[in-house]
């Protein structure tokens, strides 16, 4: 019997900057978000550091708009997600791109709006369901899935 695969990703962290919201031609919402999340470590003095990590959140649909209309810079989020990975063609023609990124099936909006960077309690939460749909290969133009390599104008981000 095979080993099943899991691709699965929750993590808390601060939003680094404001959302982005943009539509595809289909007119499906595509919001994308970048998330601080620190890691604490002993450093070579024995004291304890927080490095940061970031990482690059993709979230569709309803639940994109939510995210792009109550989210700012500064507020804590928690995501539930997998991991994607893209290549696609540098517009320069230097070669081609790749990179890593979190696709949002919910995203709860931690601390209150006005408590960025606190992250204690929930005041609001993103309970739009994902819909598959969203993720099918006719949501994306030409066919392909969303985020795919359909051309740098089709990139969501």
């Amino acid at each position: 019997m095979a080993a099943t695969n899991i691709n699965r990703v929750i993590l808390t962290g601060n939003l680094t900057r404001d959302p982005e919201l943009r539509s595809l031609p289909s007119g499906t919402a595509v919001c994308s978000l970048r998330v601080a999340c620190n890691t604490r470590r002993k450093d070579a003095s024995g004291e304890w550091v927080d490095k940061p990590n970031y990482f690059d959140v993709t979230v569709w649909g309803k639940q994109g708009e939510n995210c792009a209309q109550y989210l700012s810079k500064g507020r804590p989020v928690a995501v539930d997600g997998r991991l994607e990975w893209r290549e696609w063609e540098a517009q320069d023609g230097s070669g081609k791109r790749q990179a890593v990124e979190i696709v949002a099936d919910s995203v709860q909006f931690l601390g209150g709006r006005d408590d960025a960077g606190t992250g204690n309690g929930f005041s609001a939460k993103s309970d739009v369901p994902v819909d598959e749909k969203d993720f099918a290969p006719s949501a994306a133009p030409g066919g392909g899935a969303p985020g795919g390599s359909t051309g740098d104008d089709d990139i969501p981000f």
